[in-house]
């Protein structure tokens, strides 16, 4: 079995020298060397399929490639090929491409319960181009969240939410419990006739209850309000429709990223068409700058889109991330019940998207355990803030990584019954994203 080397000396050179250029030393917070054990943050080199290499020259099993964005593998040969056609014809021109047509139809056709598209580059754009057209709709200011999903944007209107709200002003943002009906109608009728949308993940980890997304559907029909879901996950990995297209409740505006492009920079707000049409020419009404992007129309990342809608309907994409992931969760689950860690050690959320949370004796969430049970999966090779699967995944993969997290629920029962998993860490515990102090 693959054993790293905790030393990682050019890693923690590198890492030394972003931190001198990059603040945080790196370009999403979610990659940085605090949300992993002390001196063991790898700087990659390089990937192929689910696996991924170092600067060090370890090689890892990778998991939640690219922030769940990399779903068909790194280097994905038909993805790669259609990108490598592209750029050979030009990237970016004065006026659409005929790709533009193209993908905007593509996508469409993967997404039936949507009219209109418009394909930008991150999913905070697309988002935020959700909000500001539900406002000008409506002619409301208010945005309702739903407080139990992570992320929505980096736009003031959901960062002001954060514990990470430093130099951003107050903003119209409130926010409803995800599965309760009674408390989002109390909110929208404390707010009567003020709230411009509701926005959420229609699920992430847990199912939607009985008739809640339909419930939601209800309520903002009756507060006049605009749904909308953000399948920035759920997209592909739920269906190639999303959630929508599971649950059949059809939201007014979506949006979609992450592995809309398996790594390359494509995003997309899609919706009704009359709601859409309000940022386009044809009406007489005030205009709406909807999404104005000198990227977002870059020929080779929507040949990159066009490609990955493609594989997963032709080589049956979602189905075998959920049967990956239903192995991985099996067997996580039987290694860690065989060493008596089952209720400390726990794998949540959709096949397709698993996470693993890590409980201290009392049952209580842990980053001193987490840092312990990355540091361990680490060391055998094994890499990712979470479980969630890329379709690249191999059976062996998937065995290989069940004995290593066996080895490291062997550790974990060691530091539950010391009472404290300090010396097992290594340093420092790994740290939330969201948090209001260095």
């Amino acid at each position: 079995m693959t054993i790293i080397d905790p030393t990682l000396p050019l890693s923690k050179h590198l890492n030394a020298r972003l931190h001198t250029v990059v603040p945080g030393g790196a370009h999403t917070y979610a990659k940085g060397d605090d949300q992993y054990p002390a001196d063991l943050a790898p700087i990659i080199s390089h990937g192929r399929g689910a696996h991924v290499w170092d600067v060090d020259g370890n090689e890892y099993i990778e998991y939640g490639s690219g922030l769940r964005s990399v779903s068909l593998g790194h280097a994905h040969p038909r993805v790669v090929e259609a990108v490598r056609r592209e750029l050979d014809r030009g990237t970016n021109f004065v006026r659409p491409s005929v790709i533009e047509l193209e993908a905007a139809e593509r996508f469409l056709a993967s997404v039936p319960t949507a009219e209109m598209v418009k394909f930008a580059k991150n999913g905070s754009d697309a988002t935020t181009a959700a909000v500001r057209l539900a406002r000008a709709v409506t002619g409301r200011g208010m945005v309702g969240i739903c407080r139990d999903h992570p992320f929505f944007s980096t736009d003031d209107w959901f960062i002001r939410t954060t514990p990470m709200s430093a130099g951003i002003p107050e903003q119209l943002t409130l926010a409803f419990p995800y599965g309760d009906l009674d408390a989002t109608a109390e909110l929208l009728e404390q707010h009567a006739g003020q709230v411009a949308c509701l926005i959420l993940e229609a699920a992430t980890q847990q199912e939607p209850p009985p008739g809640y997304l339909e419930g939601m559907r209800a309520l903002a029909d009756r507060y006049g309000a605009l749904l909308v879901f953000d399948e920035m996950i759920t997209g592909f990995r739920w269906s190639e429709a999303g959630a929508q297209g599971v649950y059949g409740v059809v939201p007014d505006l979506s949006t979609f990223g992450k592995a809309l492009g398996n790594g390359f920079a494509v995003s997309a707000l899609a919706g009704r068409r009359d709601v859409m049409e309000w940022g386009g020419l044809r009406h007489d009404r005030d205009r709406v700058f909807l999404l104005s992007t000198t990227h977002g129309a870059e020929t080779h990342s929507l040949a990159a889109a066009i490609t990955v809608m493609e594989t997963y309907t032709q080589e049956g994409i979602a189905a075998r991330l959920h049967a990956l992931g239903e192995r991985l969760a099996a067997g996580v689950t039987d290694a860690a019940a065989g060493m008596g860690v089952a209720d400390h050690v726990v794998v949540r959320g959709r096949a397709s998207n698993l996470v693993f949370t890590t409980l201290d004796e009392n049952g209580q969430p842990s980053q001193p355990y987490r840092t312990l049970f990355l540091r361990q999966l680490m060391a055998g090779g094994v890499i990712g803030p979470s479980f969630v699967v890329s379709s690249a995944l191999t059976d062996d993969d998937i065995d290989r990584t069940v004995d290593v997290v066996s080895q490291a629920c062997a550790v974990y029962r060691k530091a539950l019954d010391a009472g404290d998993p300090t010396p097992w860490m290594g340093g420092r515990p790994v740290k939330p994203v969201f948090r209001s102090r260095v």
